[in-house]
């Protein structure tokens, strides 16, 4: 089998072209921009599909460089850390408690129905983990970390189990947050206010003024955050034993220096950096995406596969009936359920990209980006840890 091997630019170049034919098929595909589908998901799950035949065929492997990917992924959630004020964290502080106890309820949710399912059918009950919160809430990471541990406990192929279902959950998360969100919107004929106003005085195009300095300005405080929250990241580890995710240093350095400028009462280059924030995510997106080894689901035992679809049912009726309606029943509310589903389907990335694909297009939803990401990369870790190692002390009795 021919083997193909792109280096990080190459990388890039493609994640470009990806977002590029992601787009060009949601303005042509109707079904797609309607339900507000990510353009990187559709080039990227475009790319993966290609990759997986030549794999199946034995005709090609295409593999890339991902050091880029990591790069965009930290850039991205910083420009987030620079949008939260401390205004934004009274109004916000409620959203997040009401948005972890709704994560922990799914937490729960997703191992329950996993070890259930799991065990009805016949396997090892303990898989069902991996088709739980360990690749749902947890994502790739957290499956391949908890892979190796639960075959050392003698339980075989839970690190396939885990990724393929991650790699699962990862897609579904995507395809289903705008939907769901955009039906709530439609049927209760949301609105955001902000965005109205901004359309009645004339802003709403999605357009505003800027300048080579403000750029250049807003990329330096990016950079500055993205260097000195490696630092912090590090110290946090060392502090509490507990590995955080590479950005989480970033976003918090962020969130302080875009709080001491607004004390200082100096001007913020917000929209500048919210480009640099959009570019970034998408070029993310499409590498994470296009790098997804869809083959893995094709070796999926049938508890497995349907464990997969019962959770995809849970996930869809607890953010529309549950996340909606305990979050405000509101245009914010509406864009937390997409974010919701993107996170607890399969990771932090693909919440805010469900929220940037329903927020282009209906308008911003502050409290959402900062109550989101805050849930999804960062407190619930913490928890689905616990739960995991928890249920597997239990289930191994």
């Amino acid at each position: 089998m021919l083997e193909i091997n792109l280096n990080m630019y190459h990388a890039v170049a493609l994640a470009a072209s990806l977002y590029w034919l992601g787009s060009f098929l949601c303005e042509k595909v109707p079904l797609l921009g309607r339900y507000c589908i990510p353009a990187p998901l559709v080039g990227g799950v475009c790319f993966a599909a290609v990759n997986t035949a030549l794999y199946a065929t034995g005709t090609a492997f295409i593999s890339f460089d991902d050091t880029l990917q990591v790069v965009f992924m930290n850039i991205f959630f910083t420009t987030v850390g620079f949008t939260v004020s401390l205004q934004q964290l009274k109004r916000g502080g409620k959203a997040v408690f009401l948005c972890l106890i709704l994560a922990i309820i799914i937490t729960c949710g997703q191992n329950l129905l996993g070890v259930l399912a799991v065990g009805a059918l016949g396997a090892d009950p303990r898989l069902g983990l991996c088709a739980g919160s360990i690749a749902m809430i947890g994502g790739p990471g957290t499956a391949a970390a908890y892979g190796q541990v639960m075959e050392g406990m003698g339980i075989e192929g839970a690190s396939v189990a885990g990724l393929a279902c991650a790699t699962f959950g990862l897609v579904a998360g995507s395809a289903m947050g705008g939907p769901t969100a955009t039906r709530r919107i439609k049927k209760h004929r949301l609105k955001c206010e902000c965005h109205a106003a901004a359309s009645s005085d004339g802003e709403g195009d999605g357009t505003f003024s800027t300048s080579g300095a403000r750029f250049v300005h807003g990329f330096m405080f990016l950079m500055l955050a993205l260097g000195i929250g490696s630092f912090v990241g590090s110290v946090l580890t060392e502090a509490t034993g507990i590995t955080f995710p590479s950005y989480i240093g970033a976003m918090i350095t962020a969130a302080v220096v875009r709080n001491i400028i607004d004390l200082v009462q100096h001007d913020f280059p917000l929209d500048e950096v919210e480009v640099v924030g959009s570019m970034s995510l998408s070029l993310f997106l499409a590498m994470a995406l296009a790098g997804l080894q869809l083959w893995l689901l094709v070796g999926l035992a049938v508890p497995l596969v349907a464990t997969l679809i019962a959770q995809m049912a849970l996930m869809y009726l607890f953010a529309y009936f549950v996340v909606f309606n305990v979050m405000g029943r509101d245009y914010e509310a509406a864009v937390m359920t997409a974010g919701f589903v993107g996170f607890a389907m399969g990771a932090t990335s693909n919440a805010m990209a469900n929220m940037q694909a329903v927020t282009k297009r209906c308008g911003p939803a502050p409290v959402a980006y900062f109550a989101i990401p805050m849930v999804g990369s960062l407190f619930i870790d913490f928890i689905n840890a616990l739960v995991i190692t928890g249920a597997l002390s239990f289930l191994s009795k």
